[in-house]
Parts: C-alpha cells; sequence; structure tokens
C-alpha cells in the first residue's frame, strides 16, 4: 500500500521509512530540502519536497496515500501551530478521500509526566510538562477525527537510542569533546526507553493493523537509571565513566523548560502494544549495547 510519511529524514521518521519500505510499502517521504531527498531514495522510498508550513507542497502525496504518519516535527516558537496545522490538512485530506484511510500521529511518553516507580499506562491520566503540553490536545483532536472511513491512532514512543542516538547524543558527545559524559539532574530517575529499530517495527504494525481511536505506548523494559546509562556512554566513548551532572536548575536557563523533560522519573507500560499489535522490541536497553550505540553516532557524526 501507499503510505505518506512526514519527517522521513529525522530520527523517528528515516527509521518508520525504512521499516516500511523493507515490508514492501510504497513509501512517499516528506523533505524539506532536495539535498535531503537523496536519503530518502536511498531508503527505496520516494522523496516529496515540502514543508509543513506549506500544506500545498505535500497535500497530493498525501491525498494519494492509503496510510498518512506524521512523523515531523520543528522545535520553533511555531513548533505547536505547524503541528496542528499538518494534523488538520492530513485527516482533510483522509476524510476527503471517501476511501478508506488511517492516519498515525506521533506523540510521546512524556505527556504522562514524571510517574516514579508507578506504572502508567494508555488509560492513566496525562500531567504533561509545560513544553509538550499542546500535544494532549492534539492527540485528542486525532482520536475524535476517527470515524467513518478515517481510522486514526496515536503513538507514544519512550525516549529514543541508537543509530544516529537522538537524547543520547549528549552523553556521548560530551564525553568525547569534555570528558565527561552530560547530564541533567543527579540522574537518579529512568527514561522510559526505545530503540529506534524496535519504534520503527511498531510504526509498521500500527500502518498494517485494522485499529482506531486507540493509543499504544512504545517502550522497551529496561529500567536503567539515567545516570547508569550516561556513565555506561562515558565508559563507551573513552572516558571511564565519568559524568558531568548539570543540576536542573541551571539546565533550565540554558534550555528553557525542556529541562524539566529531560529530569522526569517514568516507568510507562507497552504491553498493550506487545497484545494488539504482535509487538516485541528485541534490544534490552541502553546500557548492556552502549558501545555499539556509541559506534553507530560516532557513524552518523562523522567523528
Amino acid at each position: 500500500m501507499r503510505v505518506f510519511v512526514t519527517g522521513a529524514s529525522g530520527y523517528i521518521g528515516s527509521a518508520v521509512t525504512a521499516a516500511l519500505a523493507r515490508a514492501g510499502h510504497e513509501v512517499l517521504g516528506l523533505v524539506r530540502s532536495p539535498e535531503k531527498a537523496g536519503a530518502i531514495a536511498g531508503l527505496e522510498a520516494r522523496p516529496v519536497v515540502g514543508t509543513m508550513a506549506d500544506p500545498a507542497s505535500y497535500r497530493e502525496a498525501a491525498a494519494s496515500s492509503r496510510v498518512i504518519i506524521h512523523c515531523a516535527v520543528e522545535y520553533s516558537t511555531t513548533q505547536w501551530e505547524l503541528d496542528r496545522t499538518t494534523i488538520d490538512t492530513c485527516l482533510a485530506v483522509a476524510g476527503e478521500s471517501g476511501q478508506e484511510r488511517l492516519f498515525v500521529y506521533t506523540s510521546g511518553a512524556w505527556v504522562y509526566g514524571g510517574t516514579g516507580e508507578g506504572m502508567v499506562d494508555e488509560s492513566s491520566p496525562l500531567k504533561p510538562p509545560a513544553f509538550i503540553a499542546p500535544r494532549v490536545q492534539h492527540e485528542k483532536r486525532v482520536l475524535d477525527a476517527g470515524r467513518g472511513k478515517v481510522r486514526t491512532l496515536v503513538l507514544r514512543p519512550g525516549t529514543l537510542y541508537g543509530g544516529r542516538g537522538g537524547l543520547t547524543t549528549a552523553w556521548f558527545g560530551g564525553a568525547v569533546q569534555d570528558g565527561a559524559a552530560r547530564l541533567v539532574g543527579d540522574g537518579s530517575f529512568r527514561w522510559a526507553m526505545v530503540h529506534v529499530d524496535d519504534l520503527a517495527d511498531a510504526y509498521l504494525r500500527a500502518a498494517e493493523s485494522p485499529w482506531s481511536g486507540e493509543v499504544f505506548n512504545l517502550t522497551d523494559r529496561s529500567r536503567f537509571t539515567v545516570l547508569e546509562c550516561a556513565q555506561a556512554a562515558s565508559r563507551a566513548a573513552g572516558a571511564s565513566g565519568k559524568v558531568n551532572v548539570v543540576p536542573l536548575a541551571e539546565a533550565a536557563k540554558q534550555l528553557g523548560p525542556f529541562a524539566e523533560c529531560l529530569a522526569l522519573d517514568q516507568h510507562v507500560d507497552s504491553r498493550k502494544a506487545v497484545r494488539m499489535l504482535g509487538w516485541q522490541p528485541r534490544h534490552g536497553g541502553f546500557v548492556d549495547g552502549a558501545a555499539r550505540y556509541f559506534a553507530a553516532w560516532r557513524a552518523w557524526a562523522g567523528r
């Protein structure tokens, strides 16, 4: 089937695009520049050059696709306006087609806020940090639109690792450049995490599924502390496990409200995805594979 993916050259989007193409689907991937189009073609997908700010640039591609997967995000002052515009555009073309369509929205486990040792699942109340609070309303808009021939799903990935690195790049980069992995807070908390390839497999399964109106958490079963992860990254990068702890208040001066997200303590249950999508994360957590994740990050970074 034909699938349209926004943010196809991004961390999540490129992995999702590759997984869909490997499964034999015809993938159209939205990229912001001709320079990034080559990478998408290399994944055996067809690049669509355009931006979220210009719905006309991708409307035709979305309208011609049976499945639309929204992976794009732009961290700017217009982040949520662009997200809302993209959601509205994709849902509109799906409805106008008069045919069976599926829209998949990328949210994230951060919408639960800090959970501590208590485990949360898709039925738990949401307490998002201010940085990503608008995402809750966007989730609701997507789920409410699932009716008639338009199906909708919301996916909530945990913090990603593997490949080019995601947020784990701060650990590797700090270890290489400064001799110590950098982390916000004392690291005694735990992130809900997932390997990028396991995540891509979940997206593939969601795209091929019959479900609608469902939310799926996507996290592995690891329970390493962030300090343990940062120390493992430091060792992998040759910094002997040294870490540089940045107090949350100090980090907030540099990163603003985003810093709060980096210090969330979470325990997120993903058994619903296992049960309904047949999904099984194959990676056991960041610490055990830190050496190969460092090698992958270094290759992507050209170091």
